[in-house]
């Protein structure tokens, strides 16, 4: 089998615009995988809401390790939020190589304070000097050559929200000439989001963050293809799908005792389904041969 590295790559090279949804468990990632997309994302507000903390507190043994879960789960590459290197561009080089080792196949690395506020989840961004950035992302390259040069870098800029989208398009091209392999940066607009492509010299990646107060755009995947962005990373659907539906459920059950949302089929087959994806058929098989071997098999 292809490194991951190098089949995210490939899948780049080949596809004219990729969509990758979030998890931030390996069922999550195995839902992805089986849904049909070509690769998934584990962000940072999805692993600290998930740890109930939030995405300024995570260390980086924490968003590795939620990283490495949803990666290790599929065969499909997998994205994460390396944050802001969490550190000096020493820091960053380590995380790189943990990140390396821990499989998943590429980060994007921000231009914000090390540590990071909770503001940030205020669209306050504390963003560091142009030179500080380009100074992580350049180590963070150095590193990805040396411990694997598929590995993707991603530049991620906070500054369109605070300097506007020349700033932010002026970093991300100096990123580029670091050696980063393709850039991020937030729209305020729908005309800082359709001129952003065409500022920056390297290909975009789009962040979906539905339910954002500051405005953002959240376009459409044809929308986004059509503009001229490379990929979109769908950052918060699973997390707040899978809590609004659990929180509706439950309500009805702390209200009347019970669920009336599915049927006793549905509940039979969504439980199938997800022994499917864990694959319990496969543990019956080695168990039936081996500890199990001459035994009843019980359902």
């Amino acid at each position: 089998m292809k490194p991951r590295t190098t089949a995210l790559r490939r899948l780049l090279h080949k596809e004219p615009f990729v969509y990758v949804p979030v998890a931030y468990d390996a069922l999550g990632a195995r839902l992805v995988e089986k849904m049909g997309f070509k690769a998934v994302y584990t962000g940072g507000f999805v692993t600290g809401s998930s740890r109930c903390t939030s995405e300024p507190l995570l260390t980086m043994d924490e968003q590795v390790r939620v990283a490495g879960d949803v990666a290790n789960a599929v065969r499909i590459p997998a994205l994460a939020d390396g944050g802001a290197g969490f550190g000096d561009p020493l820091h960053t080089m380590r995380s790189v190589r943990e990140f390396v080792r821990a499989g998943v196949a590429g980060i994007h690395i921000e231009d914000q304070l090390y540590p990071k506020r909770a503001h940030y989840h205020r669209a306050k961004g504390h963003t560091t000097t142009r030179k500080e950035f380009i100074d992580k992302i350049r180590f963070a390259c150095l590193q990805r050559d040396q411990s694997d040069k598929d590995f993707l870098v991603i530049a991620r800029t906070e500054t369109c929200r605070s300097e506007g989208l020349d700033e932010a398009a002026r970093r991300i091209n100096a990123a580029a000439d670091v050696g980063a392999d393709m850039g991020l940066l937030f729209p305020r607009n729908d005309d800082e989001m359709k001129r952003a492509p065409k500022k920056s010299r390297i290909p975009l990646v789009y962040v979906l963050s539905r339910g954002n107060r500051d405005g953002r755009p959240v376009p459409t995947a044809a929308q986004l293809a059509d503009i001229g962005y490379k990929a979109a990373i769908d950052a918060v659907t699973y997390l707040l799908v899978s809590f609004y539906f659990a929180k509706q459920a439950y309500g009805e059950i702390e209200r009347t005792g019970n669920y009336s949302g599915l049927a006793i089929q549905d509940w039979i087959d969504v439980r199938k389904e997800i022994e499917d994806i864990v694959g319990l058929d496969d543990f019956y098989r080695i168990e039936e041969a081996t500890v199990e071997k001459g035994t009843r098999r019980k359902r």
